[in-house]
């Protein structure tokens, strides 16, 4: 092990090398000055079941600008990933004005299902890279006690009929996880005890206060069950389960069962509502400022693949993102991968040789959620913590997306 990190250290070293390049500092690198989320709560349970999506960003917007002491007038642009409100642009715009950022800061929102966290990030950077912004923000929120993804009606036959994979898109999440598990011959065993340790990882990891750093407290509202509201702070992710074991998620039953007999509660992303932001500018920009440099975007990328089998995104949106920058998975220290569901994660972590202690090493969205929206920014929040914590370079977090895509991004820590 020691010459094995001895030679990841020269390699990180070597001049020229690939990870030389993507490490090095240069002015016009696109860096993260903060990165910060909202406890996730049960959706229709949890802390923010009454809270609105507006509040929601408001509050997370008044945090960015407090905790970063930035000037908001130097906010060109606000983006915020969100799947299932379409109405998120007017309440963004609504809640970047309360939260104290000026009538010149531009506002705008975007679905791509469960990568829009990361892909507001994307579209910031790039928009920084461009020269069409200095500095923005990007934001992944979703509140998923009044929203989801669910379609309302079928598409229109004169579409479907053209294509399978047309048809294909209209497949539900849970259905789209069982054509995997059987697809790829993934066992509800090994499902169930990639959850339990999903779980075990996230109850460790909370109780030795490792996602302080990562959230901010939410003063909000909640209504009690004599329907009285109360004043409550948000400060801890509440889908948690302590003392989680696989053989107590081997007795739930199945959820999808005209489907398939391996996906369950027990062993799916759950349903919650949550944010997280992170803000960005060019590393000149940043030292002109005074704003703290923790990490740098390097590059994201999306592929696509069969909608009835979407839940092996990452599969290929990984290996195009490392070969566009000449890594390979040897050169990454964390990996954080969207458990939408165990078939998914237990196929994309053997399909790719993933490390699993480097994948996800808090737990994922089994155990913590997945606010569709949100999981792309929150991933980027909670993988630079524990890059942080541990003293790890290189961070890459991808998730699958509905209708049958992956995406990927790719991060150096510098703290």
């Amino acid at each position: 092990m020691a010459v094995d990190r001895l030679g990841s250290i020269l390699k990180h070293l070597s001049p020229g090398s690939s990870l030389s390049q993507i490490t090095s500092k240069n002015a016009d690198d696109i860096v993260i000055t903060l990165a910060i989320r909202t406890p996730l709560t049960k959706a229709k349970k949890g802390g923010f079941k009454d809270t609105s999506l507006e509040y929601m960003v408001y509050a997370l917007l008044k945090e960015v600008r407090e905790r970063s002491k930035i000037d908001p007038a130097l906010v060109e642009d606000i983006c915020l990933g969100n799947v299932s409100d379409g109405k998120a642009a007017y309440k963004l715009r609504a809640a970047s004005l309360a939260a104290g950022f000026p009538n010149t800061t531009s506002c705008s929102s975007l679905n791509r299902f469960c990568s829009s966290g990361l892909k507001a990030v994307a579209d910031i950077a790039h928009a920084i890279h461009s020269g069409s912004i200095e500095v923005g923000v990007a934001i992944g929120a979703e509140q998923m006690t009044i929203g989801g993804d669910a379609l309302e009606k079928p598409f229109d036959e004169e579409v479907t009929k053209h294509s399978t994979e047309s048809a294909d898109c209209m497949q539900p999440m849970g259905w789209t996880s069982e054509n995997v598990s059987r697809d790829f011959n993934i066992s509800r065993e090994e499902m169930d005890k990639y959850a339990a340790e999903s779980f075990q990882r996230a109850e460790r990891a909370q109780k030795a206060g490792l996602f302080d750093d990562e959230i901010v407290p939410i003063k909000t509202r909640v209504k009690d069950a004599n329907g009285e509201w109360q004043d409550v702070t948000l400060t801890r992710d509440d889908g948690i389960r302590p003392g989680t074991t696989f053989e107590a998620l081997s007795k739930i039953r199945v959820a999808f069962p005209q489907w398939g007999p391996t996906t369950t509660g027990g062993n799916a992303s759950q349903v919650t509502d949550g944010a997280a932001a992170i803000l960005l500018m060019k590393r000149s920009t940043a030292i002109k400022l005074g704003q703290p440099i923790l990490a740098k975007y390097v590059g994201s990328t999306v592929a696509g693949l069969a909608p009835r089998i979407m839940g092996i995104g990452p599969t290929v949106a990984i290996p195009k993102l490392l070969s566009q920058h000449n890594l390979s998975l040897a050169d990454v220290d964390v990996v954080e991968v969207n458990e939408a569901f165990a078939s998914m994660a237990v196929y994309c972590r053997d399909k790719l040789g993933l490390d699993w202690a480097k994948m996800n090493p808090r737990g994922g969205a089994i155990a913590l959620g997945h606010p569709l929206g949100a999981t792309g920014a929150r991933q980027i929040v909670t993988g630079l913590s524990e890059c942080r914590r541990s003293g790890k370079k290189i961070l890459l977090t991808s998730m699958c997306i509905g209708t049958g895509m992956g995406m990927a991004g790719l991060f150096v820590n510098e703290q």
